[in-house]
């Protein structure tokens, strides 16, 4: 967010003409209850396909907010988004034409702006580290989709950077945000389950084999060294280049963290041994055996916290979807829009004032702009999204080593495998670096 006396003067050059074009006029956004143009914040977007369209739709929408970039490599994207915004605007001032929402290729041109408070990532997860960064290194609070980032050194950098800058960060693990997940962590954490002894987690398997796409030259509309960016380079294929990214290892993990990192997040929440001292881990999964594809579409992991908990994290063809705590007392089972418990008289129950109350959000987006404005950590702040998303990468890595690991949370390392440790850093192609 801009401090008082940026944001001052952004405004009177505004008034003056200099930064006219930027700012919805105050009878539109400052009138009827909506937000004056001085307390509006200004959003930034990078990726606004997919899950990003939905983001920005939702910021444009909103009258407290302004948008004010979009940037995607695919000109269409950008364009498309960048029409959405001007579009808007134009509508609410009255006027035919608005020019107020502007479009890059290149992150860099959105993030170096002083004009923008925050940046709304939805980019590939091998991108997720670097749009962080340079986003809050420029003085923007963040608001990034998960996984958090695709190894765990650049999760460490990420955290670091979120300290050190004093910046605002949001995980899209939206799960924080849903009162079922809250509730049934609280069950588990203040022993109305009994001695909670086993997590059991499991979301969707991924794909079973991408078909092998010949290269061809990159469309004209597409910026392909910007879409590649840290990645290995290869030549272009229309198989990479679309939703099928999230199945091949250079740019992700697969679902065991895509997917994975929402229920290991809530997991994590109600039964917090597993990202605390020691904890050993052995797995195994299914790899395509041809195609593009090379991550894991079916998976059994085990894990075993240093207080005796176990955790079984599989694909839901292994076990029930969704996120179990079973104590010797009773159990709760909880997915997106439903909750189960035994004795179903939990579900009823009202906790104490002296009970262990989570963080309370009923909303993930909003409490993001809530937090930007109070500098309080939001509710999927970067440490919790670390824990997820690395929580995550170690039982990729203990399916593909072969062998039980065991990982120290203090160290942030395997202990006494060297195999194991070469997985937790990925090397990022020039002129790219953290």
């Amino acid at each position: 967010m801009l401090c008082a006396s940026t944001r001052r003067r952004f405004l009177g050059g505004a008034a003056a003409g200099i930064a006219a074009p930027y700012l919805v006029h105050g009878s539109v956004l400052g009138a009827e209850g909506r937000a004056a143009p001085s307390d509006r914040l200004r959003t930034g977007h990078i990726g606004v396909g997919g899950q990003g369209s939905g983001h920005f739709g939702g910021c444009v929408g909103n009258y407290a907010l302004q948008v004010m970039a979009a940037c995607d490599p695919y000109k269409s994207k950008r364009e498309a988004r960048q029409k959405q915004a001007n579009d808007r605007y134009a509508d609410a001032i009255g006027k035919g034409t608005y020019k107020g929402c502007d479009a890059y290729a290149d992150f860099r041109d959105l993030v170096t702006r002083d004009d923008i408070d925050a940046v709304f990532i939805a980019s590939p997860e091998f991108w997720h580290a670097l749009h962080a960064i340079w986003a809050m290194r420029h003085g923007k609070d963040v608001y990034c989709e998960k996984a958090m980032t695709l190894t765990l050194y650049e999760s460490q950098a990420v955290r670091e950077t979120v300290r050190r800058h004093g910046r605002v960060y949001q995980l899209g693990t939206q799960q924080r945000s849903d009162r079922n997940f809250r509730f049934a962590a609280e069950l588990a954490l203040n022993g109305y389950l009994g001695k909670v002894h086993t997590v059991k987690v499991a979301v969707p398997g991924g794909s079973a084999g991408l078909p092998i796409a010949q290269p061809k030259p990159a469309p004209p509309g597409l910026d392909y060294e910007m879409w590649l960016g840290p990645a290995p380079w290869k030549p272009y294929t229309d198989t990479h280049c679309s939703f099928n990214w999230y199945f091949i290892y250079d740019y992700c993990i697969g679902w065991i963290g895509s997917w994975g990192v929402h229920h290991i997040d809530s997991a994590l929440w109600g039964a917090p041994a597993f990202h605390t001292g020691k904890v050993e881990i052995e797995g195994t999964a299914r790899f395509p055996e041809q195609g593009m594809g090379n991550c894991s579409y079916s998976w059994r992991v085990n894990l075993l916290a240093e207080n005796g908990q176990k955790m079984f994290f599989t694909d839901d063809g292994g076990q029930p979807h969704g996120v179990r705590f079973e104590g010797d007392q009773g159990w709760v089972h909880v997915v997106r829009g439903g909750i189960k418990a035994e004795p179903e008289t939990l579900l009823r129950l009202a906790l104490k004032p002296t009970d262990t109350h989570l963080y309370e959000s009923h909303g993930h987006a909003g409490n993001f702009f809530e937090c930007i404005k109070t500098r309080r950590d939001p509710v999927a702040d970067v440490d919790t999204g670390f824990r997820a998303t690395v929580t995550t990468i170690l039982a990729d890595i203990a399916t593909r080593v072969g062998h039980k690991v065991t990982f120290d949370w203090t160290a942030e390392r395997f202990v006494g495998d060297d195999v194991a440790n070469s997985y937790l850093r990925r090397p990022m192609r020039s002129p790219w670096t953290l």
